[in-house]
């Protein structure tokens, strides 16, 4: 018979940390930044075991995410184990994507940053990540996703960018991390922003295959399912009902078979001044999963626009 353990609190935070240039985030974490310690305060106050940032520049060496750690330590939240891969944003392709007749401007990188790294994603836990388990969606080519549709456009993706435009504006993981209770995997990403083109609409494409590439993974399209329960996490750049963006995708991830939406009741995720409050952000627990409670944090504007979106949730164990 199934039994229960321990809540496990799983959360996403878009921190809106990156900087304009490299080394300038392990600087501001080092100096005490007010945005920072901003950061800092929202994360201790939500006490995630496993929490996803977005908006947060790579090193290659991690030192800003170790830092952040060690800042978030020495307020009382220890999350000791840390996860980053390259991003897509800001990794130069050697094309002329925006046309503009120039190589190596930030649009004519794989996701848009003025530098590599600029914007990524990192994974911080107080379980251990099974980093050999890792799976890295990253650099699948845009026209190789099943099911996309942005290819098969006129004028979104041109026949000379489609051997090298990646799909992932900053990247898609399938990240398992070993809880008590068992191996939980996390299926995490940050969608490109559905708005920033023109009429042929290719960053909406972008991120409705963004969306794509989990729905193909969930359907058994991508090989191999997860192994076990799941966790889909991380800033798609879109709400189902408002906003620019292509709403399907969307809709169907939330309402896949494979997944529940406990923070559907706790609504905006987000407040920008052009479009007002809008859902973006999202944890969405596998079915099989116990929700003991979710929730999202206080507005902090001095953090970030974005709120703090968390899912406590509980795994049966087999005794």
């Amino acid at each position: 018979m199934p039994t229960w353990a321990q809540d496990i609190r799983i959360a996403s935070y878009n921190t809106a940390l990156s900087r304009k240039g490299p080394g300038l985030l392990l600087r501001d974490i080092e100096r005490e930044d007010p945005q920072v310690l901003a950061v800092v305060a929202t994360i201790v106050e939500a006490r995630p075991d496993a929490i996803l940032l977005q908006d947060f520049d790579y090193d290659y060496s991690a030192l800003a995410l170790g830092a952040l750690s060690a800042a978030l330590d020495r307020s009382g939240l220890s999350l000791p184990y840390h996860f980053a891969l390259r991003p897509n944003s800001g990794w130069q392709t050697g094309l002329d994507l925006d046309g503009d007749g120039r190589i190596g401007g930030a649009r004519d990188a794989q996701g848009f940053g003025r530098f590599s790294g600029q914007g990524g994603m990192a994974l911080l836990s107080r379980h251990p990540i099974d980093t050999g388990g890792v799976q890295d969606f990253s650099r699948l080519l845009w026209r190789d996703v099943p099911g996309a549709l942005g290819p098969e456009q006129p004028d979104v993706l041109p026949k000379i960018h489609q051997d090298v435009q990646r799909l992932s504006y900053v990247g898609h993981w399938m990240v398992p991390v070993m809880i008590p209770q068992g191996r939980l995997t996390l299926l995490a990403f940050h969608a490109s922003p559905p708005v920033f083109d023109g009429p042929e609409d290719r960053n909406g494409y972008r991120n409705a295959d963004e969306l794509q590439l989990w729905l193909a993974l969930l359907d058994g399209l991508m090989g191999s399912q997860p192994d076990g329960p799941i966790v889909l996490l991380g800033d798609a750049n879109n709400d189902p009902y408002r906003g620019e963006g292509h709403k399907k995708p969307i809709r169907a991830l939330l309402n896949h078979p494979r997944l529940q939406d406990p923070l559907a009741q706790h609504g905006a995720t987000v407040v920008w001044e052009q479009t007002g409050p809008m859902r973006v952000d999202y944890v969405l627990p596998d079915v099989s999963l116990f929700v003991r409670g979710s929730g999202q944090s206080a507005p902090n504007p001095t953090a970030s626009r974005h709120r703090l979106v968390w899912v406590d949730i509980r795994l049966p164990e087999t005794r």
